[in-house]
């Protein structure tokens, strides 16, 4: 049974931008609900500048979580700081597990986001927001008129490479195999641009720094080398948050949740929105529509179940 022996209209798993758009628009159409997650804020608290937000000019990711925040206080949201460790079928309703309890729920809304491929080499953690990024179009000006490194090969690496092509002063672009793996006009971009450096077969070893980076050593053809950069940015792949669902609902060959238009998952009456559902676009505004859309799509849902 549920906590306290409830039936939710939806439990909402996630408390990043996705969750709590759709938290705000299921308090505003009086839901019973609940908002589960491990952490609040999401991809917030790893950003660093946002400057491409909707109606706001510039903000950061923890200045945006905390608006956030407040956002939920006026709308009488409250997030449960519980970690969800499965979902399952009950019937004709589901059964969200957590660390802490159970929840009988008509509906899910998984908005759990993704995690970012770390490379795990020393140095890295250390100067996480101080020079190291794993988004170059959050944290992109921060390095303008700056030389940096973008490491990868794939079209994320080479898409962030296009994008800092204007504001950074110099790039080096590390690929660890002997060639890209990306799509290949973005391949002809980055070749044809004259201020990025392709180092392939260079695998980063360390990334060194005082208070921020400022440098990385690397190897390449048996020999190590150094690069003196003030930015290192780390674009080999996102690893979403979807561990607990993949008994449930169908996930696509890199594990983000299969969603078709209208955030509808394989499984009828869940539904997914954000960096964990297919489309591996990972912008803000994208995250909160999709937040949206799941929770208008769970209210018809169960509006055509009556």
């Amino acid at each position: 049974m549920a906590a306290d022996s409830k039936v939710y209209d939806t439990v909402i798993i996630g408390a990043g931008i996705a969750g709590l758009t759709a938290a705000m628009y299921a308090s505003r159409k009086k839901m019973k609900f609940e908002i589960i997650s491990s952490d609040f804020g999401g991809q917030f608290m790893v950003s660093g500048e946002v400057l491409n937000y909707p109606g706001i000019i510039k903000t950061t990711g923890v200045e945006l979580s905390m608006t956030m925040e407040e956002q939920m206080k006026f709308n009488n949201v409250n997030v449960k700081t519980e970690t969800v460790q499965k979902v399952a079928n009950e019937g004709e309703n589901f059964k969200v597990v957590t660390d802490k309890g159970e929840y009988s729920t008509r509906t899910v809304i998984i908005a759990t986001g993704a995690r970012a491929r770390k490379l795990g080499v020393p140095g890295e953690d250390r100067f996480a927001k101080k020079g190291v990024t794993y988004c170059s179009i959050c944290d992109g000006p921060l390095f303008a008129g700056k030389e940096v490194t973008v490491i990868g090969g794939g079209s994320a690496a080479l898409e962030a490479v296009d994008f800092l092509k204007d504001i950074v002063s110099k790039m080096y672009m590390l690929v660890r195999s002997d060639r890209f793996t990306g799509h290949e006009y973005l391949i002809d971009k980055v070749k044809s641009n004259p201020k990025v450096e392709v180092l392939l077969g260079a695998e980063t070893t360390e990334i060194l720094g005082d208070k921020f980076v400022t440098g990385l050593k690397y190897t390449q053809g048996g020999k190590e080398n150094q690069l003196d950069v003030k930015g290192v940015i780390i674009e080999i792949g996102r690893v979403p948050n979807t561990e607990a669902f993949k008994d449930t609902i169908k996930l696509d060959d890199h594990n983000h949740i299969i969603i078709d238009c209208t955030t509808a998952t394989t499984t009828p009456g869940i539904f997914a929105a954000g960096d964990c559902a297919s489309g591996h676009e990972y912008q803000y505004v994208i995250a909160a529509g999709q937040g949206c859309m799941a929770l208008i799509k769970a209210a018809r849902y169960l509006a055509n179940k009556k």
